[in-house]
């Protein structure tokens, strides 16, 4: 028993399988970021545009 433990401690095999997971959690949590940004940006141009055309429907009125 005390042996198949350190031959557990010792495995280095999914190694590289924690390192790729951590990787892509990060580049997930980056383009998150990113999109919450290029959502607020979209927002607020879409919200400009609405506004310049509720103007000018109201003097073309």
């Amino acid at each position: 028993m005390k042996n198949m433990m350190m031959n557990f401690v010792r495995d280095e095999q999914g190694q590289d399988l924690i390192e790729y997971t951590l990787l892509m959690a990060f580049i997930a949590l980056a383009s998150a970021a990113i999109f919450v940004q290029a959502g607020t940006s979209v927002n607020s141009i879409w919200k400009s545009a609405s506004s310049q055309l509720s103007n000018a429907a109201v003097s073309a009125s």
